[in-house]
């Protein structure tokens, strides 16, 4: 048989997947309470339906209490209700099927079960299923290659049916080929999937015992070598709302299945209530975030204005507000226009007071140096009346002149002022003349040897006896 017609023979159990009528949950799951379920539509009764567990038990020491249970309408009613043998925080599907075919009806989403009443099941006792299956590679199935599904023989009562249930997607019935015996691998079949890749499915087998008597195990479709066998009625997990109506589909009865069979939408709480906890705790972190960058950019800032002392340590700050020492101005002070003479007087009694130092204006007009010792008194000064032998006469040393002087201040503290305009003249101070200009004329000697005429010296009062 060529490959394509193969691939269109697996295809045709999928054709009949639009139903004409779906199913409606009535009732919250809740543990070993009744379930009420309607169908809504125009079927072909008898209807059923499938309960498969799905996921991971909630048992301790993973002891799984569930098993696949079929829930048969009577005749011709639409409307069935059971015990749902179920623990709480455990998950299941529902698959709704008429005489037409398996999963007509649809199938819902995952619906979890709320706590309620006990004693409908042990807890600790695991169930068995009626016989095992196995698919080879084992605990693979890839998308459009070939995977055997298998058994043992002398396990199995009459013949065997296999289904493929996607969660809130579609379920179908999975043809089984040619029945072949492998050595290793025991009695089985040939299957290609054609189901979409990443697709979620529930692999489920039975016997004359009835469907699921064998059990479920769970499949995520692999990528195989070619997509070729896929097509519009392909199965997938997503062709529309999951059947079912209205029903919990997380374990704190936060997310609600909204869907039916034709139109709806599921809306889940928990997600959105989180969703909006997560985003006022990130604005809240955001803000801190920004707060924190303004004041560091703040203290940045005040560091940079603040101005550096390159001479003085900013730690030793004065808190006075008073300047450094070396900031402190200090006077000029101009010299004594007085000098010391060059020649010091001695008394028989000590040095006169006074004389250290330059003689005064009247003073300095007898003070005459001789180089006679006999007319000179104490002192070296002449006395009154002697006579000078020669011409030559020695004034004592003068000092030197003053010269105007133009006092700058500097000022070290702070920004200097800005220089005065290039017209302007400095500043002048004036000081009082320092006498040293005076110059005495050489008196005239008489013939007969007597001193200068009107020439008088006058001797310091306290050279007098």
């Amino acid at each position: 048989m060529p490959p394509r017609t193969r691939h269109l023979l697996a295809a045709v159990p999928y054709a009949a997947l639009a139903a004409a009528y779906s199913f409606n949950i009535k009732s919250t799951p809740r543990q070993c309470q009744n379930l009420d379920l309607e169908i809504t539509g125009s079927g072909s009764p008898p209807y059923s339906a499938l309960i498969i567990p799905f996921g991971a038990t909630p048992l301790p020491n993973s002891i799984e209490a569930r098993k696949i249970t079929r829930v048969a309408f009577n005749g011709s009613e639409t409307s069935a209700s059971f015990q749902l043998k179920f623990p709480e925080n455990s998950a299941f599907v529902i698959v709704v099927s008429d005489s037409t075919g398996f999963g007509t009806g649809g199938t819902s989403a995952t619906v979890s079960v709320l706590s309620g009443d006990d004693g409908c099941f042990d807890p600790t006792t695991a169930v068995s299923p009626a016989f095992i299956f196995h698919t080879e590679p084992s605990g693979v199935l890839t998308t459009c290659d070939p995977s055997r599904i298998w058994w043992e023989a002398n396990s199995v009562v009459g013949a065997t049916t296999f289904q493929g249930v996607i969660p809130g997607g579609q379920s179908f019935q999975i043809p089984q080929g040619t029945i072949t015996n492998i050595t290793g691998q025991g009695t089985g079949f040939t299957w290609t999937p054609s189901v979409r890749i990443g697709t979620v499915m529930l692999l489920v087998g039975g016997d004359d015992r009835g469907l699921g008597s064998a059990g479920s195990g769970q499949y995520t479709l692999q990528q195989g070598n070619s997509n070729s066998c896929l097509n519009d009625s392909s199965p997938s997990s997503t062709p529309g709302s999951p059947a079912g109506g209205s029903y919990p589909t997380s374990t704190d009865g936060s997310g609600i299945n909204t869907g039916s069979g034709s139109n709806g939408s599921h809306t889940n709480v928990g997600a959105i209530v989180g969703g909006v906890i997560g985003g006022v705790f990130g604005a809240i972190a955001l803000a801190l975030v920004l707060l924190f960058a303004v004041r560091r950019q703040r203290q940045r800032k005040g560091t940079k204005e603040r101005p550096v002392d390159l001479l003085q340590d900013q730690e030793n700050d004065a808190t006075d507000g008073r300047p450094p020492e070396y900031y402190r101005p200090e006077p000029f002070v101009l010299p004594d226009p007085t000098v010391a003479s060059t020649h010091e007087s001695s008394f028989a009694g000590g040095v006169a007071p006074g004389l250290a130092t330059r003689p005064s204006a009247e003073q300095r007009n007898s003070y005459l140096s001789t180089t006679s010792t006999s007319e000179t008194g104490p002192g070296g000064f002449r006395l009154a009346g002697s006579s000078v032998p020669s011409n030559v006469t020695r004034k004592s040393a003068a000092p030197p002149m003053f010269r105007p002087v133009n006092i700058i201040q500097h000022d070290d503290a702070g920004p200097s002022e800005p220089p005065p305009p290039p017209d302007d003249e400095p500043e002048t101070i004036e000081l009082p003349p320092a006498y040293t200009n005076i110059r005495r004329e050489t008196p005239e000697v008489d013939e007969d040897g007597a001193g200068p005429s009107g020439a008088t010296t006058r001797v310091p009062q306290t050279a007098q006896a």
